[in-house]
């Protein structure tokens, strides 16, 4: 039989423990532990779910790593074509961390309703484009199918739908303009056949997506001409590394950016989470420790006659000292318990129903993500075991300092 948890277990189920002088404190303790773990639960969940929102969200419109022409200009839209025909499309098999590749253009445009326009760019895809990375901000209708025949199908975003008072099944103009002076822009009637939302205000405002032949006939390129390549990588974690595979394999004359550096305003911004979060758990540790430090240490003092008593019996110090750390370890358990429970359920519903909202303008998503990771969880509630269960050996020392004799005789 283990002595030291015999009796801890004695003094835990007593009924004199809930009514004696360190209650309150072991109940505030516990309470600390409990909001501890639930603040860094919520603030790791939110965090990286903020991060892994953006990144996703910011992928959907551009790809992961975008290989254009050295010749292109700095805005949005593809001047110099590039011919489809690379060793590395369209299948990237000398990159294996490759997921996919597709090719898209894009070219600016006014659309010029009865009441309104507005400047946009016109995104051409094709055949190989992947809807399934924007098809979660399809807010109503369909996407458009460009494997067949060339259509006027389009999406257009929420934003842009609103301001121009445009719904589905709406048809209306848009103008390109020329390269060369003095010609007439090209005019192009598209259908709407979905609106989407991404809470991204820089591709709400500008795109909307459609063939990639409008494009091609407009700027008078053969089918097998394209503006850029956009590339999806199997683990983001890697996109500096393989886009520097990517770089070295390709011609001289094509560029190759990630959308790390594409965005490098965005992915820096959201560094600083990966800061907030550290700071975070750090005090929420801190205070943790401290206010289990506390009830550890009015636990001795509330027992310092049975430690006296053990002592004259012949316990040594670190017997005595492991009681005490039983005892400390429920209550640890107990705060997690509790903690866990608020916590998870808390995440759970953010996520279900997104009850807290957020201001797209400013951070790019109209609800607080949630990422729930179970190992990171587990991690976070040993981090705390951990933390605690190492500051609590120190006050445990002054066990060592207790005399039998004044113990016994202690009042």
């Amino acid at each position: 039989m283990n002595l030291e948890y015999f009796i801890a277990k004695r003094l835990i189920t007593a009924k004199d423990y809930k009514s004696s002088i360190s209650a309150p404190i072991i109940k505030i303790a516990i309470s600390a532990i409990a909001i501890g773990i639930i603040m860094m639960m919520v603030s790791v969940a939110t965090g990286m779910g903020l991060q892994k929102k953006i990144r996703d969200k910011v992928s959907a419109f551009n790809g992961q790593i975008i290989i254009s022409n050295y010749d292109n200009n700095n805005s949005e839209v593809t001047t110099v074509p590039i011919s489809k025909e690379q060793d590395f499309y369209p299948n990237f098999k000398s990159v294996p961390e490759v997921s996919h590749i597709q090719a898209v253009a894009s070219k600016a445009g006014i659309i010029r309703t009865e009441n309104a326009f507005e400047g946009i760019v016109f995104k051409g895809v094709g055949a190989d484009y992947d809807w399934n990375n924007i098809k979660e901000y399809i807010v109503e209708g369909r996407l458009p199918d460009f494997a067949k025949a060339l259509n006027e199908d389009v999406i257009i975003s929420r934003f842009l739908a609103d301001r121009l008072n445009l719904k589905i099944g709406d048809q209306f103009n848009t103008f390109f303009i020329k390269e060369e002076q003095g010609k007439l822009p090209n005019s192009r009637r598209f259908k709407i056949v979905g609106i989407f939302n991404s809470g991204f205000q820089d591709f709400d405002a500008t795109y909307i997506i459609g063939d990639i032949r409008h494009i091609q006939r407009i700027n008078k390129w053969s089918e097998n001409q394209v503006g850029a390549f956009e590339i999806f990588v199997k683990d983001f974690n890697e996109i500096k590394s393989t886009g520097n595979k990517i770089y070295e394999i390709t011609s001289s004359n094509l560029d190759t950016e990630t959308i790390v550096e594409k965005y490098s305003y965005i992915f820096d911004w959201l560094k600083l989470f990966d800061f907030n979060i550290v700071i975070i758990l750090g005090v929420m540790i801190l205070v943790a420790t401290i206010n289990m430090v506390v009830a550890l240490l009015v636990l001795i003092l509330e027992r310092t006659q049975m430690i006296g008593i053990l002592k004259s019996m012949g316990a040594n110090n670190w017997s005595v000292r492991k009681i005490f750390l039983y005892n400390a370890f429920y209550l640890i358990l107990r705060g997690l318990f509790w903690g866990n429970l608020i916590g998870i359920s808390i995440l759970l519903i953010q996520q279900q129903f997104g009850i807290i909202k957020l201001n797209p303008e400013n951070y790019y998503v109209n609800q607080a993500p949630v990422y729930l990771n179970w190992i990171y969880i587990l991690l976070l509630n040993l981090l705390t075991v951990g933390v605690c269960f190492l500051v609590l050996l120190i006050p445990s020392y002054i066990i060592t300092k207790i005399s039998p004799v004044k113990a016994i005789r202690f009042d």
